[in-house]
Order: structure tokens, then C-alpha cells, then sequence
């Protein structure tokens, strides 16, 4: 196999924790490469979870977990400002609705006392419904979580890999890897779809294929099972009849429940429940699933405007055989290390992670210099509808795409559809488009848009029609006619 790259560092996988992680060693001077298997970044569980900021009452004390969910909830408060990214600070509710689980709410806030969570504290019946006032008027109470928020996680890891970038990293997408070489027990080389790539170090972030990647190496340690989880997402014209923020019922041995639960965006969701499963690409919905998730959330919340869905959709969890993050150098491999199993609450952990990950490497004799030209802020992105009235009528003087408004639903307009395209890992496929503007996300769930935005991306990327694909590598949407490729006006 050709070699087309010799770097320092390999990060195996472009979702929220590789991201994360590619961001923290471009901090040094490394040479860098992610590669993502898919034609897009974060297209796994980081796509499809409950976007909640964790506050970290939940985990076992003393775990992986615990620790850098805490630390992890910090840093997103401080990284908020610096790459931009979409967050809002809500709280979190962990209702009981009967003595027993209000004993089980207890421990969770002597646990997440002994986290180091800060501000957590019991509410009773009326101050519950204060705060939630359609939640059913049986609760007995309430753990609240000031700290904790929900995010946008594409943006996140979107964030991540472009500051990456920008500091030298170079970001590979469809690039899968088919293989590791290592030599006299140390990694040698990755073997991707587009060529090896010689290295010293990988780091294994790749999610639900975690275990693959580390038997590639030789390293079978540990074991990666799929969990679905299943979700219901509402129109937002319904916000105000439901939720304010992010409630869970009292949690479960395996799972922290179905919740009901508002989005950065003004939408509402249920969801998910939890089916263990092997198949690591059954993303299906299931009518047993959503009855399911329909009659849980119904506990919580009654009045659950169901003729107001919009979408269902399914996540895999990655949950690993030891029960916690799997963090480290392997102890069969040297250059190989480990960030796997990281379900919940690995949205919220990703950048504690990558620091405890890079002190690991410290401490394992790496070499690391601090980049004296690290820059560690974004561009500020624009987002149309969100302007007054003149600076839209500004930027509509300067460019007159600004005034084409392509998806109705959420007002995004033709010259974002182009930024987000032309972007630092700019998007490739109609869902890329739809992660990065939310051109599709809207009640139609991009049934007038699509066309246009399918258009908009065979001329921007130079390719016909037939080549634009909906998300991965082989979801192509339109093929050949006998008589040959239907034109599309891309301005009509």
C-alpha cells in the first residue's frame, strides 16, 4: 500500500471525543492527522443523542466517568465563548414520583456531592412545578442540577476538529481504516481506504468500532456492545407547552431514562429508551420502541402533543465490557491508545478527556512543547435569521444570497448553505448542510429545501447531481435517467 502521509499522531475517528482530542494535541508540536470513515465528521452517536451537558451527579464515585464528567461540564463553560459553540445553561431535574424514588434522588445528590458537583439540591412538589409547571402534579420532589445544560453536539465536535485545523491538524474524511502494522509489539503504520500513514501513535477514538480497531493492533482487552436508544422530536410550536429545560425520571441500573427535554434550537424531544443489540448499524425505529417512549414520558408530562412530532430517530450507545471510559495507553501495544466505550456521559466528558489523555502522554515520556502560535478562538459564524433587521439588510448589500432564503422552516438563506460548504471541514452531503445550518431540520423535515440544497451542492463542489449524497458514504439520492442527468436551475 502506498504511504501518502508520515505524521506523529493517527486520532481513529471524527465524532465529539476524536475531535475533542485532535484539538488538545494541536496544542503541541505534533504532527497531526483524524481520519473519519464517513464523508462527514461526528455522523455516529455524536449525531444522534439526548444533547444534555451532564452535571455529574450520576456516575459512580471515583470512576472515569465521574471525574472527567465534572471537569468535562467546566470546560464547556469555558470553551463556550472561545470556538462559538451552542449551548444553553438550563439545569436539570431528576423527578421522583413516589417515596422510594425520592430515596433514590437522595443518594444521587450525596453522590454528586461527592463529584464535586456544585449547587445541587432537593426541590419539593410546589418548586418542581414552579419551575415545570406541565409535569404531572403527583411528583413527590426533585434533585435540580443547576450546572448542567444541553448543547448542540455536531457543533461541538464541528468546533473541535476546525480549531484542530487551524492549528495544523489535517482532518481526513472517508477514510476508513482497514488495518494497523506494528512492529516488534509498537504501531508502525494505520492502513486506511486512501493509503497508510505512517505513525508512532494512534489514538483510538472510533466509537462504536473501538474494539475493531484495537484487534486490528492486537490488543482484544476489551469489548464494544451497541445500545439504541430511541428519540421522538417535536415541532417547535409546541416549546411552551411542554418543558423548559432537561427532565429526567429517576434513573435506572442501566440507563438514566426516558426524558423529556427542550433542545438549543427551541424544539422539544422524548427519548431515549435503551435495547442492547449487536448489530452496530441498526439504527432503526421500532413502533415497540416509540410506544414505549411515548408512555414513559406520558408519566412525566400527560399532556404530550404527539400530532406535533416531527421526526423519530435512533443512536447507538458504545458500552464497554469494563463498565467505565476505557482510557489509556494499551498494555499490549506501545503507541496505542485507548479512548473508548464512551456513552453517557461522554458528550459532556470529550474535552476532559482529551486532557487527561494528553497528561497520559506526559507521563508516558512524551515529548510535548506548547505551540507559542496556537489559536485557540473560531471566526464568528453568521446566523441570518438571528440578526435585526439592518445588519440582515447589511449583509444583503454586500452579498445577495443572504436575501435567497433556501429552507423556509428555519429561514436559512443560499450564502450560508455556501459558508458552511466552503468552510474548514466544510459539509459534503445534504446532511452536512442540514448539521450546519439546519437547512432540513425544520417541520418539513427538508421536503421543499432538499432539492434546492441538492442543487446548491453539485455546483459548489463541481459534481453532478447523481454524486450528491444524503450522508454516507453510499446514500447517493438521485441516479442517471436512461436518457441521461436531468438539469436543475439552481436558481429558479
Amino acid at each position: 500500500m502506498e504511504t501518502i502521509l508520515k505524521t506523529d499522531v493517527v486520532v481513529i475517528g471524527g465524532g465529539i471525543v476524536g475531535t475533542a482530542i485532535a484539538r488538545e494535541l494541536s496544542k503541541y508540536e505534533l504532527d497531526l492527522v483524524l481520519v473519519e470513515k464517513e464523508p462527514d465528521l461526528a455522523t455516529g452517536t455524536t449525531k444522534a443523542n439526548s444533547a444534555i451537558l451532564h452535571a455529574g451527579f450520576d456516575a459512580p464515585h471515583g470512576s472515569l466517568k465521574a471525574r472527567t464528567n465534572v471537569r468535562g461540564n467546566q470546560l464547556y463553560h469555558e470553551l463556550e465563548d472561545e470556538l462559538g459553540l451552542d449551548i444553553k445553561w438550563t439545569g436539570s431535574l431528576v423527578v421522583a414520583t413516589n417515596e422510594e424514588e425520592m430515596e433514590t434522588v437522595k443518594n444521587l445528590v450525596v453522590r454528586g456531592k461527592e463529584n464535586g458537583v456544585p449547587g445541587l439540591m432537593m426541590l419539593s412538589r410546589d418548586e418542581v412545578l414552579e419551575r415545570e409547571p406541565n409535569l404531572n402534579p403527583t411528583v413527590e420532589g426533585a434533585l435540580w442540577a443547576p450546572t448542567a445544560g444541553v448543547c448542540w453536539p455536531f457543533g461541538a465536535a464541528l468546533a473541535f476538529a476546525q480549531c484542530a485545523e487551524q492549528n495544523g491538524a489535517k482532518v481526513l474524511t472517508e477514510c476508513a481504516v482497514e488495518g494497523i502494522e506494528t512492529e516488534n509489539g509498537a504501531v508502525k503504520a494505520v492502513l486506511t481506504s486512501q493509503g497508510r500513514i505512517e505513525t508512532r501513535l494512534i489514538i483510538n477514538a472510533a466509537g462504536l468500532y473501538a474494539d475493531a480497531v484495537s484487534r486490528m493492533a492486537g490488543d482484544d482487552s476489551f469489548t464494544i456492545t451497541p445500545r439504541k436508544g430511541e428519540y421522538i422530536f417535536f415541532d417547535k410550536s409546541v416549546k411552551k407547552d411542554l418543558v423548559n429545560g432537561v427532565v429526567f425520571p429517576t434513573p435506572s441500573k442501566i440507563s438514566k431514562g426516558i426524558l423529556v427535554c427542550t433542545t438549543t434550537h427551541g424544539n422539544t424531544f422524548i427519548g431515549p429508551n435503551a435495547q442492547g443489540q449487536e448489530d452496530k448499524e441498526d439504527k432503526a425505529t421500532t413502533l415497540t420502541g416509540l410506544n414505549e417512549i411515548i408512555a414513559s414520558a406520558k408519566k412525566l408530562m400527560p399532556a404530550m402533543p404527539m400530532h406535533a412530532s416531527i421526526t423519530q430517530f435512533s443512536g447507538l450507545r458504545a458500552v464497554s465490557s469494563t463498565g467505565d471510559f476505557i482510557l489509556g495507553p494499551s498494555e499490549s501495544v506501545i503507541g496505542l491508545i485507548h479512548a473508548a466505550g464512551m456513552q453517557s456521559p461522554g458528550l459532556t466528558a470529550a474535552p476532559a478527556v482529551a486532557e487527561e489523555l494528553v497528561e497520559m502522554l506526559r507521563q508516558n515520556g512524551e515529548q510535548l512543547d506548547p505551540k507559542t502560535s496556537f489559536k485557540a478562538r473560531l471566526p464568528k459564524k453568521v446566523v441570518f435569521h438571528k440578526l435585526p433587521r439592518d445588519k440582515q439588510a447589511e449583509l444583503i448589500g454586500k452579498d445577495a444570497l443572504y436575501g435567497r432564503v433556501i429552507c423556509r422552516c428555519e429561514v436559512i438563506t443560499e450564502a450560508e448553505i455556501i459558508a458552511a460548504i466552503k468552510a474548514p471541514c466544510g459539509a459534503r452531503t445534504v446532511d452536512g448542510v442540514k448539521r450546519r445550518t439546519r437547512a432540513g431540520m425544520g417541520r418539513c423535515q427538508g421536503g421543499f429545501c432538499g432539492p434546492r440544497v441538492t442543487a446548491i451542492l453539485a455546483r459548489e463542489l463541481d459534481i453532478p447531481v447523481t454524486e450528491v449524497r444524503k450522508e454516507r458514504a453510499d446514500s447517493y439520492m438521485f441516479y442517471d435517467k436512461l436518457s441521461g442527468i436531468c438539469e436543475v436551475d439552481n436558481h429558479e
